[in-house]
């Protein structure tokens, strides 16, 4: 069996720190756990988000996560899994998944920094902007589908649709 040969290398600055003054310029209120870990909320036109950040220094990567103020049912989990694949599929960065323990719907995505010197502000701000806009287009599919007893097929359709105008 072939072995990858990986040389870890150590940062000058916490790649966290970049994503601490992003937060600091917008006025959201922040909870800096350690130097490995950055949680704050944002407000969404469906709800507030929960959004984390995790520095990981052996692995050389930021993984990052938008969670709903949503939970997700047990009985509804297959259907929400069903449609977990659904909306995947759409997806051309990151990924939807459910926090098994607490049910809750949210979007992740890992940045590897190897060979970098960590994350741009601009890249932080574009993965904080995908994910926002990601959850808001498909938080009500997770509505229609846990509360509106539609099918995840159902739930994709109706959320897809794009309006002309404005009301």
């Amino acid at each position: 069996m072939a072995t990858l040969n990986v040389q870890y290398e150590s940062f000058s600055e916490n790649p966290l720190d970049i994503v601490e003054n992003i937060i600091e310029q917008n006025d959201w209120a922040y909870e800096r756990r350690s130097d490995e870990e950055i949680a704050f909320q944002i407000p969404g036109s469906w709800c507030d988000y929960s959004l984390f950040f995790a520095w990981n220094e052996d692995v050389g990567a930021i993984h990052f996560s938008c969670a709903f103020d949503m939970r997700v049912p047990t009985e509804s989990r297959p259907f929400v899994h069903e449609l977990l694949a659904m909306i995947n599929e759409k997806l051309w960065m990151g990924h939807f998944g459910v926090w098994a323990d607490e049910g809750l719907p949210m979007f992740r995505h890992a940045m590897p920094m190897r060979g970098t010197r960590g994350p741009t502000e601009d890249q932080v701000e574009d993965l904080v902007d995908v994910a926002i806009i990601e959850c808001e287009r498909f938080y009500p599919t997770f509505q229609y589908v846990i509360w509106g007893g539609n099918t995840p097929a159902e739930a994709i359709a109706a959320a897809m649709i794009d309006t002309v105008g404005e009301a």
